[in-house]
């Protein structure tokens, strides 16, 4: 399942937007704690979000799908202040939702760049994913309670891709609030519960068996 190009486009444009705000919120103390990112601070998860829509706006798809991309995005980053990354992330933003309101639905169904794993539209929506999971991280660290909307539908279609590309399953994800939403062409079983908990759960972030489900959920174990 693949949202709808006008949805991820707009939803994209407001997570980025209250991912801005969050992060020049953040006093020295917040953007210096640690996260459930292993080795990471807040500044470093953060710099990690605005490299990667840099690296987009930019046109650097083949780094954007190397193996230390994101260690790469945070060390360039490393030093910097809240607002210099609100602002950057702002600037790459706004170059990265007009690129991606030039593309029709034929080019949203089609390959992703430089040889990305996926459709240009399922690459799409794994950046809105990648904001929203890492925005909670960041609220996470700092006390700040986590919040849904939808960047929540998102990150859960993006991981029943992820999880159905590994062939996991089948099942029907039938969380609170959201559609049922089918993994490896749906029917057997059917996973319950509260979306965002399965959301942490199904990236090795909170225990699977909370829901019932073993580590192979995990789509970020190792293989």
């Amino acid at each position: 399942m693949t949202l709808p190009r006008h949805q991820v486009i707009s939803g994209t444009e407001s997570e980025l937007r209250r991912f801005g705000e969050l992060i020049q919120g953040l006093d020295d103390g917040a953007w210096a704690k640690d996260t459930r990112c292993a080795g990471w601070t807040v500044a470093d998860v953060a710099a990690h979000v605005v490299g990667t829509f840099s690296d987009i706006a930019n046109g650097r798809f083949a780094e954007l799908g190397a193996p230390d991309a994101t260690e790469r995005q945070a060390a360039e980053r490393r030093g910097r202040s809240q607002k210099e990354l609100a602002d950057e992330l702002q600037q790459s933003a706004e170059s990265t939702l007009l690129l991606a309101s030039s593309f029709d639905d034929d080019a949203w169904a089609g390959p992703a760049p430089a040889g990305l794993p996926g459709t240009l539209g399922e690459g799409a929506e794994a950046i809105w994913y990648d904001a929203f999971v890492h925005a909670d991280d960041i609220r996470a660290a700092v006390g700040l309670s986590s919040e849904s909307g939808p960047g929540l539908l998102c990150s859960v279609s993006h991981l029943a891709d992820l999880l159905t590309r590994e062939e996991w399953g089948p099942a029907t994800l039938v969380l609170d609030g959201l559609p049922e939403i089918p993994v490896s062409g749906g029917g057997g079983r059917r996973v319950t519960g509260d979306p965002l908990h399965f959301v942490l759960v199904a990236t090795g972030r909170a225990d699977p068996a909370t829901l019932g489900l073993d580590d192979t959920v995990n789509v970020y174990r190792p293989q």
